[in-house]
């Protein structure tokens, strides 16, 4: 209640109280939109990348490390180490990028041949021979040659 002597709408009025606890609120709720808004710890969904199925195959003897692409966004190797002969994995790899399979026989030597094939198409061959031998095959996934 005001006093005689208190003016209407001086400070600890009722108007005046009402004003200050909706800016109070008004301010909060600002400041919830503002954080969420600039939150940054939700990450983007992945967006879809088209891919091709490629086979890659390494026949022969002996021991070897194969290193070949397979699907990712950024189209990193993936490395297997200490493979017994023959070998042989389907992948999907993100078109534009270059599917390549390297293997590398280990120092008991041996002989391999690798392959490369593009939706079951043969593209390409090598042999390696001997220890440490190397043999690296690739082909190309052109960007509008969309199946996924």
């Amino acid at each position: 209640m005001r006093e005689e002597n208190e003016p209407e709408g001086a400070e600890g009025s009722p108007d005046r109280q009402g004003l200050l606890v909706a800016g109070i609120v008004l301010l909060a709720c600002l400041g919830l939109v503002g954080y969420g808004m600039l939150d940054t710890d939700e990450q983007p969904k992945p967006r879809a990348v088209p891919t091709a199925e490629v086979t890659y195959e390494v026949t022969g003897t002996g021991t070897a490390e194969i290193s070949y692409l397979a699907r990712s966004e950024d189209g990193t190797a993936r490395v297997e180490k200490g493979i017994t002969l023959p070998w042989k994995k389907s992948v999907q790899v993100p078109l534009g990028k270059a599917p390549t399979v390297a293997v590398v026989l280990d120092g008991k030597g041996g002989q391999a041949a690798c392959t490369l094939a593009i939706r079951g198409q043969h593209v390409q061959r090598a042999t390696a021979i001997g220890e440490f031998g190397r043999a690296t095959c690739s082909g190309q996934l052109l960007a509008g040659d969309d199946e996924k």
